[in-house]
């Protein structure tokens, strides 16, 4: 069973979380709210996890398709519920940005497969009531 320990760093709100094989995580609040703003927020740690769970699964599947991927990087935005407490993400959109010789319907079916199926983030965030779209470049 995964296990995730988190230690407090400072006075304020800075937080370490620490895997069982040694990876961090250092999180922390913003300035406004009394921290340092020395990490990622929580809930950007989750828009992180739905970035890396999709990489995961859109990498393995093209490189099953036998693509060339030469380069591959996301942007995630995302908006949260205002006046709820609490503040859940109510919409997300991925921009998955691809290098190489990558068919660009290939691409797309993996991006959906991942996301529609195969990725748990994105099936923890859509029970929450999350609308999560995307779309893909490729240069």
């Amino acid at each position: 069973m995964p296990r995730i320990t988190i230690k407090r760093t400072d006075n304020a709100f800075a937080f370490e979380a620490v895997d069982e094989n040694s990876h961090k995580i250092v999180m922390d609040a913003a300035e406004s709210f009394g921290g340092h703003n020395g990490g990622f927020r929580p809930m950007q740690t989750l828009l992180a996890g739905l970035g890396g769970c999709g990489g995961v699964d859109i990498i393995s599947i093209l490189k099953k398709q036998k693509q060339e991927v030469t380069d591959f990087h996301m942007e995630i935005e995302g908006e949260r519920e205002q006046g709820k407490e609490p503040a859940l993400w109510k919409q997300v959109h991925i921009l998955f940005r691809f290098a190489g010789g990558i068919d660009e319907d290939k691409a797309r079916k993996a991006c959906s497969l991942s996301l529609d199926k195969y990725c748990s983030v994105a099936a923890t965030l859509r029970a929450a009531g999350c609308t999560i779209t995307w779309d893909l470049t490729i240069n």
